[in-house]
């Protein structure tokens, strides 16, 4: 599950309206500390809050597997007050992943990662869609906690054949160890999604901590090796695995590839509009990966940079200025209709630092972010 510390001095319009709304500083991969509906994201620079929609979300999943309400009665926060809260401190979250396990047995954490969703992690959820790649999940969910969080970090190593995803988060108490354990549940599972097939599995999985007694729920989200007592917590996949096109891409490419053969055979090519709105519109997916080349969107939709450039200067436009276009239209779009956090609209546009997407809005628009939102 991918875990979202809130900053405890920062709640940017965090609104929990649906299940997890994501803005914080702290991922961890597969159990999200986060709260979701695309709206109301926490901007968490360490981990002393987690949203309440994630400890909801265990809850909830604990009530499934035969616990009451009346066994959550010695909670700091009661069940009957959360829906009047927004998030909840750390370590009331990690205390609950205890709780859980020593009832329910050893496994609940990757019982709850096995029911994640990309919905769950809100904005980098919804970046995870247009991924052309598999592995970039990892690339996006790196430059997502760069850019708002320095309390958490996710690294992949290739290796020849095999590559190696880190998950680098101090386990300071058992909360922590399990919590991990759930991230890397719900990847698996966010990995499969993003395919739609199954058979993208990891290769192995390795543990810091110790193991724990029963690993029938490991074993069966997880179908390979698992080891424990290890360095670093990480999992390893296929390389080509991680390569591979997300099953967006691959109706999205297919698609272009179509319109090239028949501009070829009818020697009538598709108008520079179209062309244009496809570019601006696969310039937005690739965004939170960062700003885009020509070479790259080009390739998407079957052309040479030289070609492309040449279709978009029959409507007037320059690739560079299509990308700020971009940039500038989605920020507008989502200060006016959204209360994504200005350190969230930095990242789905393209930005690697806030202070940088300030300056360039407040180019665009004599405003910055903020006075903007407010004045709207």
């Amino acid at each position: 599950m991918l875990t979202f510390p809130v900053d405890s001095a920062r709640w940017d319009y965090f609104a929990a309206s649906t299940l997890w709304n994501i803005e914080p500083k702290g991922l961890l991969l597969p159990l999200v500390t986060a709260t979701t509906s695309c709206r109301g994201q926490i901007l968490a620079r360490s981990m002393n809050y987690i949203s309440i929609s994630l400890y909801r979300k265990i809850i909830d999943h604990a009530l499934a597997e035969g616990m009451t309400e009346h066994d959550f009665k010695g909670l700091p926060i009661p069940i009957d007050s959360l829906k009047n809260i927004q998030a909840v401190p750390a370590d009331n979250f990690f205390a609950l992943h205890e709780l859980l396990d020593d009832t329910l047995g050893p496994g609940f954490a990757v019982r709850v990662g096995q029911e994640m969703k990309m919905d769950d992690y809100g904005v980098l959820g919804l970046s995870w869609k247009t991924c052309s790649r598999v592995g970039e999940i990892y690339e996006r969910s790196e430059r997502y906690f760069q850019l708002l969080s320095n309390t958490y970090v996710f690294k992949v190593e290739k290796e020849g054949d095999l590559s190696k995803v880190f998950l680098y988060r101090d386990a300071y108490r058992r909360g922590v160890s399990l919590s991990n354990e759930a991230t890397f549940s719900a990847s698996v599972v966010v990995l499969k999604a993003m395919t739609e097939k199954n058979h993208i599995e990891p290769q192995r999985i390795s543990f810091k901590h110790s193991p724990p007694n029963k690993l029938d729920s490991h074993e069966a989200a997880f179908n390979c090796p698992i080891l424990f007592d290890q360095t670093h917590d990480f999992m390893v996949y296929k390389t080509a695995d991680l390569e591979m096109r997300t099953a967006k891409a691959d109706v999205s490419i297919n698609k272009f590839l179509l319109e090239r053969v028949e501009e070829e055979t009818k020697g009538i090519e598709v108008s520079s509009n179209k062309v244009a709105a496809d570019v601006e519109r696969l310039i937005k997916d690739a965004l939170p990966s960062g700003i885009p080349s020509i070479l790259q969107i080009g390739e998407h939709m079957g052309m040479s940079s030289r070609t492309l450039t040449r279709r978009l200067s029959d409507s007037g436009l320059t690739f560079r200025n299509l990308v700020k276009q971009t940039q500038e239209r989605i920020s507008i779009d989502l200060l006016k209709n959204s209360s994504t956090s200005v350190g969230e609209i930095a990242f789905q546009t393209g930005f690697s630092e806030q202070s940088a997407f300030s300056r360039a809005f407040k180019q665009w628009t004599g405003q910055s972010p903020l006075d903007y939102r407010n004045r709207r």
